[in-house]
């Protein structure tokens, strides 16, 4: 019987082979979603200066509680504010957003007066600071604004644009090379013939990968051929990760593994796992290079049980998968053999509340359909007795942008 590699064992030796990535400024629009690793400090005050809250005019408020007419001297807009300094006696027409002029402390609206011939009248009497938004009232220049560990949302990008930063310090992307192999592969958009099919596969790692922060390139789909993963792969120190994609098995046109053999430190090549048993981790020319089987569910499972623990020790982050949860059973399942199972499922909620799942019957590799229909993978370890009904189970709820 052929030595397979436990899943635990595995995932350890990948995890081994990688660190945080390193921390690099970027642009303010290019990293939400990311974590910031540094805080934002404010380069300014918001607002920069003293300005109005309301249309009205601007004036003091010593020149108020009476009926002796102020003066307008002129006026003071948002963008353009008013150049000189208010005199006893003057007033300044003044809009929402608009600068305060100097020497004024006190805005009357509109609606509580009227102009006449350049001047106008407060006869009640207005408190310092009325409608106005003082400078620095949002923030003051040096404080922080954004604390390290922040996820960039869109309302603190904003945040962080108006405190005069474009650019944040986060961990830098991990890059990512994808490679497909199969000669019956035809990329999404074109038509397959008889006997070829959609390289889904690919679609399915760049979205996740992406969606897990990664910065992905697709190198294409290979030959059946000796020899075309090294023309193909000719800059592998570019890239933090090489995941391939068909050709891992022993069969007579499975040039993958061949190829991989010749320019990789292997560190195992298949493992008791199902579906993925024909996993290779190794190194190619320097870099981890994950070569998965072509199965679609497959590279589904493996991408849930491998690639997301390496894509969070990659950028530094917890977990990008839910942890295991107990779940119950709705069906019956059989006996396992010696490798750790992984069954599509769909999970809901009891009346009690508690998760339960139901495991689809068929658990062909190739079936997308019902991987596209799961909510949830069940954990089967290796030679677990059968389970009836009603008995608890270990499952994994798949994440939303799964």
């Amino acid at each position: 019987m052929s030595h397979l590699t436990p899943v635990d064992e595995a995932l350890a030796t990948i995890l081994a082979a990688f660190s945080p990535l390193p921390l690099q400024k970027t642009s303010l629009q290019s990293a939400r979603g990311k974590t910031l690793l540094e805080d934002v400090i404010a380069g300014t005050s918001h607002p920069l200066a003293d300005m109005s809250s309301m249309d009205g005019f601007a004036l003091r408020s010593e020149d108020t509680g009476t009926t002796t007419p102020v003066t307008v001297v002129g006026e003071s807009a948002a963008g353009a504010p008013f150049a000189g300094t208010l005199e006893k006696g003057q007033a300044v027409r003044i809009y929402t957003g608009a600068y305060l002029p100097n020497g004024a402390d006190t805005i009357i609206l509109l609606e509580e007066t009227e102009e006449q011939d350049g001047t106008i009248c407060a006869p009640a009497s207005l408190p310092e600071g009325r409608f106005i938004r003082r400078r620095g009232q949002d923030f003051a220049r040096d404080d922080c604004l954004i604390p390290a560990g922040s996820v960039l949302t869109s309302r603190l990008m904003a945040l962080a644009a108006l405190g005069l930063q474009s650019q944040v310090t986060v961990r830098r992307a991990p890059r990512i090379a994808i490679i497909s192999s199969g000669n019956e592969l035809v990329p999404a958009g074109g038509l397959p013939r008889f006997g070829q099919l959609i390289n889904s596969n690919a679609i399915f790692l760049a979205q996740t990968l992406t969606s897990w922060g990664a910065e992905v390139t697709d190198l294409g789909i290979l030959p059946d051929e000796e020899g075309a993963l090294a023309q193909t792969l000719n800059d592998a120190a570019a890239f933090d990760l090489i995941v391939t994609t068909g050709g891992a098995s022993v069969g007579k046109y499975d040039f993958m593994a061949a190829d991989i053999a010749k320019n990789t430190e292997l560190g195992f090549w298949k493992i008791a796992m199902r579906p993925g048993k024909p996993l290779i981790f190794g190194h190619y020319d320097g870099t981890p290079l994950l070569g998965l089987p072509g199965n679609p569910v497959s590279v589904a499972i493996c991408s849930l049980v491998f690639l997301a623990p390496v894509l969070a020790k990659l950028t530094d982050t917890p977990t990008l998968v839910p942890a295991p949860i107990t779940a119950i059973s709705q069906t019956d399942l059989p006996e396992n053999d010696r490798r750790q199972d992984y069954l599509r499922a769909v999970m809901t909620k009891n009346d009690a509340g508690q998760a339960q799942v139901t495991a689809f019957a068929k658990q062909d590799s190739a079936m997308w359909m019902k991987m596209a229909e799961a909510n949830a993978v069940i954990i089967r370890a290796p030679f677990a007795p059968a389970i009836a009904a009603g008995a608890d189970v270990m499952a994994i709820p798949l994440p939303a942008e799964f």
